[in-house]
């Protein structure tokens, strides 16, 4: 069971977790009519009393990009203001995830988007690793990634969710611990919930916003560190027998950060991973406030005041 922060924010206000609850006629309920986010935050290693977020001003640009594909309208400071709200009536001492929400709270039945209430709300639980940082086993699923012209994949939709439901549990049954989703060209789209990253002959490559991926934060931050570390980063299409042969593949995500593939179907992968292991590093300096090219990245939130 999942440890859950005591308060959550829910109809404009924090309550107690247990009281932060939808009826069964919710309209996001029966449609996938929401969109959600997800924030790493932990305690601040050098100073006690803040709470380090990881890139949430980029979070929060993109949950309020997701609700206007909802046709919904979210603020990024509403959303900023009620996570900093939050924060301070859990006080963590330990390390959290984040979960905001916007939905469709309507409690009608039509499939629509127009004329119908909409709602946000933020929880939170412990979370250490998702994923184990020695590395998951993975399959390709039989399941394909949707295309951008059936859904709209620049938002966390939640509807779209269920084809990432149905591979990860196919990859469980069948003795894995991840999927891996091709597109309807045959190419690598992504993970059930994390984008993926392959390194060729010294190059960075990842499959590029045109292979209906979503576009992840921890992704967009990978890039940006990677460039500036002087590796070459290539985002282009990618074939699912370079996954074979590739020096080094891993998972990107917020929940993920960075885990690698150890093995894929049958084949085991390189243990040496130089290239992942110095951009992990890297990104755990930065999300612990201890690199200060990137501490624009971090957010700190005093939980005194």
């Amino acid at each position: 069971m999942h440890q859950f922060l005591p308060y959550a924010w829910f109809q404009g206000r924090c309550v107690p977790f247990e009281e932060a609850k939808v009826s069964v006629a919710t309209h996001a309920l029966h449609y996938g009519t929401g969109a959600f986010g997800g924030m790493r935050a932990i305690p601040d290693p050098s100073k006690p009393g803040g709470m380090l977020l990881f890139r949430a001003e980029r979070h929060a640009r993109r949950l309020s990009q997701s609700a206007r594909l909802l046709l919904s309208e979210l603020s990024e400071a509403t959303v900023m203001d009620a996570l900093v709200t939050m924060l301070r009536a859990n006080r963590p001492a330990i390390p959290i995830y984040l979960r905001p929400f916007v939905y469709t709270s309507d409690l009608g039945i039509a499939p629509r988007l127009h004329n119908i209430e909409t709602d946000f709300l933020i929880y939170g639980l412990e979370l250490g690793d998702y994923l184990s940082p020695e590395g998951v086993s993975c399959r390709i699923s039989s399941w394909t990634r949707q295309e951008d012209r059936s859904l709209p994949l620049r938002g966390k939709i939640s509807g779209a969710y269920i084809t990432s439901s149905l591979a990860k549990t196919e990859a469980v049954s069948s003795g894995f611990d991840e999927a891996l989703l091709m597109n309807t060209r045959g190419k690598v789209s992504e993970a059930s919930g994390m984008n993926l990253f392959i390194v060729r002959d010294g190059d960075l490559i990842t499959p590029g916003v045109d292979q209906d991926i979503l576009e992840g934060i921890t992704r967009a931050s990978v890039i940006e560190l990677a460039k500036s570390m002087g590796l070459n980063v290539i985002e282009r299409p990618v074939d699912k027998t370079e996954l074979f042969i590739a020096d080094e593949v891993f998972l990107t995500g917020t929940a993920a950060k960075i885990t690698p593939i150890r093995q894929l179907e049958s084949t085991v992968l390189s243990h040496q991973r130089p290239v992942m292991d110095a951009l992990r590093q890297r990104l755990i300096a930065i999300t612990e406030g201890r690199d200060e090219e990137f501490r624009h990245w971090v957010t700190r939130i005093e939980l005194d005041r």
